[in-house]
């Protein structure tokens, strides 16, 4: 590939790699890289696999995201439904059972809009962007231990409390960037039925 080739002046080879903490879903690792210079440096990063977001669209235009709490942060956040993905599990699967399981919903039409990865630095983690539509709502199942609150805004007070600081979530934010830009022509979504 010409874009690999055009970057080898910038890319580090993984000399030695350990793991350093595996926990339930998350695993550190450290590894000694060679430089483009040839010096040698550790890099430490979490590897993750992988997740998804959804962004749903109620009939009149509202947007269903949900409040909870997150304990790094230590407060409650606003969000777009997300969650883990199992493994070997397909990405929309993953969106489809998620938004069901935290919201209560299912979606008529799907719409895969691309990944995201939100901490490059220290995480390979990447987030698939969907999109759902024709929402009808049903019961939440909710994981144990897991508890939120369902709300909604429109886009305009979405795009209020980003810009007041209010909603920092990087994932949200992101569906939000992408959903004004679809809504204004300038970004496309291919909508699928369920």
């Amino acid at each position: 590939m010409q874009a690999e080739a055009d970057d080898a002046h910038l890319r580090e080879h993984c000399l030695a790699s350990k793991a350093v903490f595996e926990g339930n879903f998350l695993k550190v690792h450290r590894d000694q890289v060679r430089l483009p210079d040839g010096g040698v440096a550790s890099r430490e990063y979490i590897r993750h696999p992988g997740a998804v977001m959804i962004v749903p669209i109620l009939d009149d235009g509202r947007l269903l995201l949900e409040r909870q709490f997150r304990y790094p942060m230590g407060k409650v956040m606003l969000e777009f439904p997300a969650g883990k993905l199992d493994a070997g599990e397909a990405p929309l699967l993953c969106a489809q059972r998620e938004l069901l399981e935290e919201t209560g919903y299912s979606a008529s039409h799907w719409a895969h809009a691309g990944v995201l990865h939100n901490a490059i630095a220290y995480s390979d983690e990447g987030i698939e962007i969907f999109f759902a539509r024709g929402l009808t709502a049903g019961q939440q199942s909710l994981d144990a231990g897991e508890f939120l609150e369902l709300v909604t805004h429109d886009t305009a007070e979405l795009d209020a409390l980003a810009a007041s600081g209010a909603m920092t979530d990087a994932k949200t934010l992101i569906g939000l960037l992408w959903l004004t830009r679809w809504q204004r022509g300038e970004w496309a979504l291919a909508w699928l039925p369920a």
